[in-house]
């Protein structure tokens, strides 16, 4: 599965300026899971030199990940201004490379660079360091840990692109959630989100509301797909339908909502409706809410919530984006908390209980 968006951290030096010199990068998607971590051995070359070479080279790995969106961050003040325009490259033996970044930055459907101080790019400084130590090529990519708690088999509603759903998979192969996708239930018959559930291999499962008289035919239709395929927890993933969950399914149905609730919800509270109204009310901080689902809309136990900042210049797109990235976060470690039984809901509000605690 591609990253649809990567953070990228570069760094490259060499000892003696020229001399034995290395690259080094990291990628990390936006919930931080570090995706490449590499260093690579360039031999006699400047310290310029290797920072490009570390730019072109982590821009690449981007590519082959599937990234669509990237943030760069460098801690070369020169770099980062040539590759804006703010600086002209003065060396022969650097225009080349420069040339070969912007064609692999101009690939992207977005991109920023940004320069920081050393101080905060150690990892990348600590990979170009550890190639230059070895005189090889290294790869210091983490094992992922075995994803602990029970095996989950999750049920996704879906009503739009799919985008949370990919995600969830996402975590899922990493080795990041203890989990399966069995079922997908849809509330349209021509959204982008069954064609990308049949790319995961699942064949959604079309129920319309008004294909039914009533909710409650509605809502059996939902369950009968639910329990035929077991499942464990249900996932409203861009679901849009309320819909009468069943005893059985009590505090087993999540939801993902794109607004700090209770602010901003109800009916009609959905994708960019939320954010239009969080900016017109000059709302400072904005983010998402994952709770345990009732019959009412956005309503239920919350289990996380995630801030980020609303800036003066957001348009409910760029804001829209940003809490995307919170709900990539959020949404995952509410099923793993799930999954390792680590969620009670008391007096109708969500307690966590700490993993030593667990089972006691």
């Amino acid at each position: 599965m591609g990253a649809d968006k990567v953070i990228i951290h570069t760094d490259g030096g060499s000892r003696g300026n020229p001399g034995p010199g290395a690259a080094g990068y990291t990628i990390d998607d936006p919930s931080g899971r570090r995706l490449a971590a590499r260093g690579i051995f360039l031999g006699n070359v400047t310290n310029n030199y290797a920072e490009y070479t570390a730019v072109g080279k982590s821009l690449r790995h981007a590519q082959q990940l599937g990234a669509a969106e990237i943030d760069l961050y460098c801690d070369s003040d020169l770099l980062v201004k040539q590759l804006t325009g703010q600086y002209k490259v003065k060396s022969d033996t650097l225009r080349p490379l420069h040339a070969r970044c912007l064609e692999l930055l101009d690939g992207f459907k977005a991109w920023r660079i940004t320069h920081i101080p050393r101080e905060k790019n150690a990892a990348a400084d600590a990979l170009a360091n550890k190639a230059m130590d070895a005189k090889a090529d290294i790869d210091d990519l983490p094992r992922p840990a075995e994803p602990v708690g029970k095996k989950l088999r999750l049920g996704i509603l879906l009503s739009g692109g799919g985008r949370t759903m990919v995600n969830i998979q996402k975590q899922i192969d990493a080795g990041a959630l203890n989990a399966h996708i069995v079922a997908v239930v849809s509330s349209r018959s021509a959204v982008a989100g069954n064609d990308r559930a049949r790319e995961l291999g699942i064949e959604p499962v079309i129920v319309r509301r008004k294909d039914f008289d009533s909710v409650e035919r509605f809502s059996k239709a939902i369950e009968t797909v639910l329990d035929d395929a077991k499942v464990d927890l249900v996932v409203q993933a861009g679901w849009l339908c309320l819909w009468h969950i069943p005893p059985q399914y009590l505090n087993r149905v999540m939801n993902i909502h794109p607004a700090l609730l209770p602010a901003f919800g109800g009916q009609g509270m959905w994708g960019h409706h939320v954010h239009e109204a969080v900016l017109k009310a000059g709302c400072k901080v904005s983010g998402c809410t994952v709770h345990f689902c009732t019959n009412e809309y956005d309503a239920g136990p919350i289990i996380i919530q995630r801030v980020c900042e609303v800036n003066d210049d957001d348009t409910p797109d760029t804001l829209a984006a940003r809490v995307f990235e919170q709900e990539c976060i959020a949404l995952p470690e509410a099923i793993r908390l799930f999954s390792q039984g680590r969620l009670i809901v008391q007096n109708g509000i969500v307690k966590r209980i700490k993993a030593r605690d667990v089972g006691t």
